[in-house]
């Protein structure tokens, strides 16, 4: 007995490896500041709970519709609806067991072997995993700090080939930050207007956390021309702090949804069926929390980049969004620790930093762009302001 072929074609998650790490250096007594996680700190909302609490005694406890109950599909209808000014119907939205199973579902419902998927980098790392998986080939482009993090219309048109099925776009970013404007993303849309083989991937898991004024808009918004070719994608877990309730969801062409019904029949079957009833109440109820919270992850937003770039060697850039910064550390490659290592990589960094500061960050060549770093700011700003200067400190000793 052996791995299968497709199983072999991926590499466990490195943002889930840093998380685990950094509980079992918490569990033996070290004092690590983990900056790996991508979640909130935040709790569940109350009234989320409440809704959950109360699934629970009314007995929705039971098997759903595989792929949502048509409460939430009716909700999700309804975001859509006043958050995008996108329309669809009940038939046209998929809700799946995190934005990540949204993806699997997606892209091994349609991918097949040959078929070319363009993703921008730096990415989420899940993203060339899956289409490995699938039997596709990721087609990388890189974007890096010279251009915002962002794709340019000209890198994506050198990017498509006959054999390109998806783009996968994300705003904002997972690692970066980075978010697209609507022009930004009707330039683009002009390029994929002209290659009508190809669809989108619209993952939009950061929609609401967004900083300085800076407005959200999806590709199917602002490009209806696309939105029969769009699988526009959400969830629950960032912006209402419901990570470990496990619920994303889609909106797009009926066809698709079904198929990505079919895989989801003969897998996981329906999410959790009391977590359902809680996205119920996220995405209908009170949204007024979530500026409060942008505005705390606003002010962590500035302390650590202003922070990072007071560093010798680290150039952070400002992002629109997210819970992210992605700085370079060009500037420390070749630069010796006080032991005697030389710093190769973004990797060696990141491991003197989590041996010698007791940091946890995630290297950039897990996301596909480096020398960098991904650290989230999803933490205290007590915590943040000791992790930077531990950074700080641990960057001073090397010669």
């Amino acid at each position: 007995m052996k791995t299968s072929a497709a199983l072999d074609r991926i590499s466990p998650s490195p943002t889930l490896a840093v998380t685990a790490r950094v509980t079992e250096l918490k569990r033996a007594g070290v004092d690590v500041i983990g900056l790996g996680a991508g979640e909130p700190d935040f709790d569940t909302p109350d009234f989320v709970k409440d809704a959950a609490i109360k699934a629970i005694r009314d007995g929705q406890t039971k098997y759903t519709v595989v792929d949502g109950t048509q409460a939430l599909k009716e909700a999700i209808v309804a975001k859509f609806a006043r958050d995008n000014s996108l329309t669809y119907t009940t038939g046209q939205v998929s809700v799946n067991v995190g934005g990540k199973h949204t993806l699997f579902n997606a892209l091994v419902a349609t991918v097949e072997a040959g078929d070319e998927v363009v993703i921008p980098a730096p990415y989420w790392v899940s993203y060339p995993d899956v289409v490995q998986f699938a039997g596709g080939t990721p087609v990388i482009v890189k974007a890096g700090p010279d251009q915002n993090y962002k794709l340019s219309p000209e890198a994506l048109e050198a990017a498509i080939t006959p054999r390109t099925k998806w783009v996968i776009l994300n705003s904002p970013s997972n690692p970066t930050g980075a978010a697209y404007t609507a022009d930004e993303l009707k330039a683009l849309g002009e390029v994929l207007a002209r290659h009508p083989q190809v669809w989108i991937f619209a993952d939009d898991m950061y929609e609401h956390i967004v900083y300085d004024g800076f407005r959200f808009a999806t590709i199917a918004e602002v490009c209806p021309e696309l939105y029969e070719r769009t699988l526009t994608v959400n969830g629950c877990s960032k912006a209402y702090a419901m990570t470990g309730w496990r619920i994303g969801f889609a909106g797009g062409a009926s066809w698709l949804i079904k198929a990505m019904a079919k895989l989801q029949s003969q897998s996981t079957s329906n999410p959790c069926s009391i977590a359902q009833a809680a996205a119920v109440a996220a995405l209908s109820g009170d949204q007024s929390f979530l500026a409060e919270r942008n505005a705390a992850f606003r002010t962590r937003r500035d302390l650590v980049v202003d922070a990072l770039n007071a560093i010798p060697g680290i150039t952070c850039p400002r992002p629109e969004g997210a819970f992210y910064v992605y700085p370079s550390i060009a500037g420390l490659i070749g630069k010796t620790t006080p032991k005697g290592a030389t710093i190769g990589d973004d990797e060696a960094f990141v491991t003197y930093l989590l041996d010698e500061a007791r940091v946890a960050a995630v290297q950039g060549a897990a996301f596909g762009l480096s020398p960098a770093m991904r650290i989230s700011y999803a933490t205290s700003n007590a915590l943040l302001t000791e992790a930077c200067n531990r950074i700080a400190e641990a960057c001073a000793a090397l010669r």
